[in-house]
């Protein structure tokens, strides 16, 4: 890999199919240079895990409910006492509402998309289909040098077969 890479085969790869599996460097680096040049193009990205997403379609693209630790407290309601429910929205929509007017559009970069399930990865595949102004980078892995491949090309083979 060259010392200073522009990271334009990346950009017209990730405008190409929508969405990437990357694979970097364990020791890290390398994504930040490539968000960064994303942003150079008119990008805005948000950067998550995918540790604690829980069900994807419904955490990036619906309103969806969740249930922090209650730490002792407990609802004060008849049920069960496991806490309050509190509703958040969107985090995709709320995003692309957000963007500025001249922007390209919104790339999702996950980190730690190794443990993401067959079918959660085939809907961040299918999801710039849905909404064309964003695009999915999911880190699926290590590698000795940066590279990356269509995400659909990801999946396990087992679940290819089906």
């Amino acid at each position: 890999m060259a010392l200073i890479t522009t990271g334009n085969a990346l950009i017209r790869d990730l405008e190409k199919f929508g969405s990437l599996g990357v694979y970097v460097p364990l020791e890290g680096g390398f994504e930040g240079r490539y968000r960064r040049r994303l942003r150079a193009a008119g990008y805005v990205d948000l950067h998550i895990t995918a540790r604690g997403l829980g069900d994807v379609a419904a955490y990036l693209t619906g309103v969806h409910g969740v249930r922090p630790p209650h730490l002792g407290k407990k609802s004060t309601s008849t049920g069960a006492a496991v806490g309050y429910v509190y509703y958040i929205p969107p985090i995709v929509t709320y995003n692309l509402e957000q963007l500025p007017p001249k922007s390209k559009g919104l790339v999702l970069w996950i980190i730690e998309g190794n443990i993401l399930a067959d079918q959660e990865v085939e809907f961040l595949a299918t999801l710039p289909s849905l909404e064309p102004r964003v695009k999915v980078v999911v880190e699926r892995g290590g590698a000795r040098a940066f590279r990356w491949q269509p995400l659909k090309d990801t999946y396990s083979a087992s679940y290819q077969a089906v």
